[in-house]
């Protein structure tokens, strides 16, 4: 249940009430922006809440206990403040939401709501949707450690181990030429074809220099080095862009072990045995089932 400051349910209990919604959204990379359904601006909490994209939230509903709620917001791009670029970097994914009840006459007097976090965001032309996500759907992710056979730590964190800095595991290069879905490169003709395939490329200089997506595929065309992308640019890759690409783990022993030199720290279980062992039964005479290690 909600306690409305003194001010704000004196305003709410009267007969007339001058309300407005304000939602503050701080991304990832720490930007905190504001936006509201009035007709101009307000600040709350030392925020700007602009107006200019015409918000406009659906329903919002809670589900019975621990389920996650959420609704979604969509609006227009036409502020500097949300830009199409952003949205297809990923700069809004998981962002931090935070919905307020505002006295549009006297800003000072507002309610925090509820908070969400921004799940999946689409765009169509100029109009964008963004879903919102209560709290509770975090208690959806998964915790702790999988019983898996491939490994499910990052390649370079702290469970894994692998330093990155190394050059054997991470270049840079220059973008020669570039489609959405592909990057032509130099800076990678000394690495052997696939070594980065499943890594990752992050643009370090541009417009884009925010955008990162895994890479599909790494081939060698002599001198230049083709890059396939998972996620394509939001937009063309100008020519002498720099790119930083990470080397791929395809997270099985024998990456860890031959290309990495890493298998002490691998986080997976690959003997463990799969359903069709653990559902066969003893024969006679096969040598297989007779109790000894599977390991030793």
């Amino acid at each position: 249940m909600k306690t409305l400051p003194p001010d704000l349910a004196t305003h709410v209990a009267g007969r007339i009430t001058t309300l407005a919604t304000c939602w503050i959204v701080t991304r990832a990379d720490g930007v905190r922006l504001g936006f509201t359904d009035h007709d101009r601006a307000l600040s709350v909490e030392g925020v700007e809440c602009q107006p200019q994209n015409g918000l406009s939230p659906s329903a919002m509903n809670d589900g019975p206990e621990f389920a996650a709620g959420g609704g979604d917001v969509s609006g227009t791009l036409e502020s500097t403040a949300l830009l199409k670029t952003d949205l297809e970097a990923g700069l809004w994914d998981n962002a931090d939401v935070r919905v307020f009840l505002v006295n549009w006459q006297t800003p000072s007097e507002h309610v925090l709501l509820r908070r969400a976090r921004i799940g999946e965001v689409g765009r169509a032309g100029a109009v964008f949707r963004a879903e919102l996500r209560g709290l509770a759907h975090l208690l959806e992710s998964r915790q702790g450690r999988v019983f898996a056979r491939i490994c499910d730590a990052d390649l370079g964190d702290s469970r894994c181990k692998v330093d990155l800095t190394n050059s054997a595991y991470q270049a840079t290069a220059t973008v020669t030429t570039a489609q959405r879905e592909w990057l032509r490169v130099t800076g990678l003709e000394t690495y052997a074809n696939g070594w980065f395939s499943r890594g990752r490329v992050t643009v370090l200089t541009g417009p884009l220099s925010v955008f990162a997506s895994e890479v599909a595929n790494h081939r060698q065309e002599g001198a230049v080095s083709v890059l396939s992308l998972f996620q394509p640019a939001p937009e063309l890759l100008a020519p002498g862009t720099e790119v930083v690409v990470r080397a791929g783990c395809s997270k099985d022993l024998e990456t860890c072990r031959t290309k990495f030199a890493n298998h002490l720290n691998y986080q997976g279980f690959p003997h463990m045995p799969g359903s069709d062992f653990a559902l066969s039964y003893p024969n006679r005479n096969t040598g297989l089932n007779d109790g000894s290690a599977r390991v030793e």
